[in-house]
């Protein structure tokens, strides 16, 4: 088999344009990190590629970006959110999820109040959350966070689809500002599954401690998508409170459910977390499955490192000076402090 680099882009824009032969997996690759000049041959040939290879084609490498972090298709799918398929702008917008280009703020926005497609704007509502919670740790400007939250704010309150308005309340979760915080519980208070279900899910992104009794609530409820949600909030929450029902709801007959208490018991940690963890991924039967909790018991493990390092008391930056301390010293500390914990 021929290696990624050897392949020109000139034979993987033909492989394209033969729709008599499947495009064969090794020309994915050669579609990471496109440069101008490629991006300009693909947009000469785009739309004699069928529609239903375009679509699988985006599918595709959303799927592979997502396993493997060192391949970037943005190129790509940038370059997919002008296609006339709403097929092929969703998977490119997913695809986009964890770029964090302020440029693309402005690309989301539009399409989120104007594209035809009800999902695609939906995806793009996801899309602006990440800027939502970039704005709340100052990694882009209050005036653009600003607005960002506006378009949003316009998008859940005003005449949109459900999916679009739920979408865009999702996204907000990340804002601390009081107003949204209304809107949140204004969706909980509806008593509308759907709507509880995403007022749930903006709880967990907003790392405030006021809904963990709400979430508390909902962990024992009668539709499998709120104990979900419920439950994946409880982990981002880190309630530790949370921790008997989490490990309860294991047995729960919903699938959904069960993967999300194992991802927020691996948030959460605690006494006999890994032991049930570990138990579970001895049981699997399922590959996939098995995936997802050696994932979590990654995940716990850096949790229980967490935990090890808040047990430490550092002092701080200007305590440090004001103590005296010298470099060699505050080290020195810092293993006799380990080795007491680990005695």
């Amino acid at each position: 088999m021929a290696q990624t680099e050897e392949i020109t882009f000139r034979e993987v824009i033909d492989a394209l344009l033969n729709v008599d032969v499947p495009f064969h997996p090794r020309y994915l690759y050669r579609l990471s990190d496109l440069n101008n000049e490629e991006v300009k041959m693909l947009e000469e040939v785009w739309q004699q590629v069928p529609v239903w290879r375009r679509q699988a084609l985006l599918q595709d490498v959303e799927a592979m970006g997502e396993r493997d972090m060192v391949l970037s298709f943005e190129a790509l799918a940038r370059f997919s959110l002008r296609d006339s398929e709403p097929g092929v702008r969703l998977p490119a917008i997913r695809a986009l999820w964890d770029f964090e280009e302020p440029d693309l703020i402005d690309t989301f926005i539009e399409i989120l109040e104007n594209d035809q497609d009800v999902d695609v704007r939906a995806a793009a509502a996801t899309a602006l959350g990440k800027y939502v919670y970039l704005g709340e740790i100052e990694e882009i400007p209050v005036e653009t966070l600003r607005r960002v939250e506006a378009a949003l704010i316009v998008a859940h309150t005003g005449t949109s689809p459900e999916i679009v308005r739920r979408r865009a309340l999702e996204a907000l979760g990340f804002s601390g500002r009081e107003d949204i915080q209304d809107l949140i519980e204004k969706a909980y208070n509806s008593g509308k599954r759907d709507w509880v279900a995403s007022a749930l899910y903006a709880m967990g992104r907003s790392f405030n401690e006021r809904w963990i009794p709400l979430v508390m609530k909902q962990l024992d409820s009668d539709h499998p998508t709120v104990r979900a949600e419920a439950a994946r909030a409880a982990g981002e929450l880190e309630v530790t409170e949370a921790l008997p029902a989490l490990l309860e709801m294991l047995d729960d007959p919903d699938e959904e459910v069960r993967m999300a208490c194992i991802w927020s018991l691996s948030q959460i940690g605690g006494e006999g977390v890994r032991q049930r963890l570990e138990q579970l991924y001895e049981e699997a039967e399922d590959e996939e499955e098995a995936e997802f909790i050696d994932s979590a018991l990654d995940n716990l493990s850096f949790t229980e490192d967490m935990e090890l390092f808040a047990l430490f008391d550092f002092p701080e930056a200007g305590e440090v000076e004001d103590a005296g301390f010298d470099e060699d010293e505050l080290l020195d500390m810092i293993d006799e402090e380990g080795e007491e914990y680990q005695d």
